[in-house]
């Protein structure tokens, strides 16, 4: 009978907002022992390792993911112990972010994905470097002249949820994980904002950031009308610039930011996790807030 306490996390985001490159880190850094962890890895419950040795690897020599070369939404689990040798089962499917782009635009989900969606603790990544802001007409207006884009005669532009602000999608999706079928009543959320290496030098805290870059985001988690728990991370799993994956050259010369990367003495540090003012390499410490 399996007497391990179970904790599921959900991975959840938007296309291209760093969820692979964080379960390929994270895998490497429970795997390798490196560095001390929060949490260290037991064993592989279920799910594919093959999967997992993949983007780990492609972490390890510095080239980005592709889902072009490994696809699909993999469900992985695995038996992890604390610091006091504790175990627990941790369970998180990588989900595609075209699941939560349909979600927000279409309003659709499948049954597998409603499942997965209902797990524990949520980490929800935003790619920091990369957030559409709202924009005003007359600057769009603007924009579309300067670029010989052709507006029509009414000034109408038809308008597409694909258009939507980042922190528009990003409230929309968090509120219907507290609707039926998905509402499971309140839990855990980190807020993981990757990339975080582009963005740091502007000086400010994962906390601060969210109020000045995503205002909406900010002022619905501090209402807590949806009884979110949250915590916010500034997160760069890679550290710097990867290499685009290259199947027809994969012995292509590495960039010379890439380079740099590789020539560190263990990997695992160019891992930046930093949770208000406080900075480590270890990417298991906000699992440990979801699933503790």
């Amino acid at each position: 009978m399996d007497t391990l306490p179970h904790r599921s996390v959900v991975v959840i985001g938007l296309p291209s907002s760093g969820k692979t490159t964080f379960l390929a880190a994270l895998w490497h850094t429970i795997c390798d022992h490196e560095l001390a962890t929060k949490l260290s890895f037991h064993s592989l419950r279920s799910g594919d390792s093959a999967y997992l040795n993949a983007i780990a690897k492609l972490w390890r020599n510095a080239k980005l993911q592709e889902r072009t070369f490994i696809s699909g939404s993999r469900l992985v689990s695995i038996n992890l112990k604390d610091q006091s040798n504790t175990p627990l089962v941790a369970t998180f499917p990588d989900i595609a972010g075209e699941t939560f782009r349909d979600m927000w635009e279409r309003r659709e989900c499948d049954s597998k994905e409603v499942e997965y969606l209902r797990g524990g603790g949520l980490l929800l990544f935003i790619h920091a470097d990369n957030i559409k802001s709202p924009r005003w007409v007359v600057d769009m207006t603007a924009m579309a002249k300067e670029l010989d884009v052709e507006i029509p005669a009414d000034g109408n532009i038809p308008w597409h949820p694909k258009y939507a602000p980042t922190q528009v999608k990003i409230v929309s999706l968090l509120s219907l994980l507290r609707e039926e079928p998905l509402d499971i009543g309140p839990r855990r959320l980190a807020v993981m904002l990757s990339a975080w290496d582009k963005v740091r030098d502007e000086g400010l805290t994962p906390d601060k950031f969210i109020e000045e870059k995503l205002p909406l985001l900010h002022q619905y988690l501090r209402q807590d009308a949806d009884k979110w728990e949250w915590r916010a991370y500034g997160v760069s799993a890679q550290g710097g610039d990867y290499d685009k994956l290259d199947p027809k050259n994969p012995q292509a010369p590495a960039s010379a930011e890439a380079e740099s990367l590789l020539a560190l003495d263990s990997p695992s540090t160019r891992i930046q996790l930093v949770y208000k003012e406080i900075e480590s390499h270890d990417l298991t410490e906000p699992l440990e807030w979801l699933i503790s």
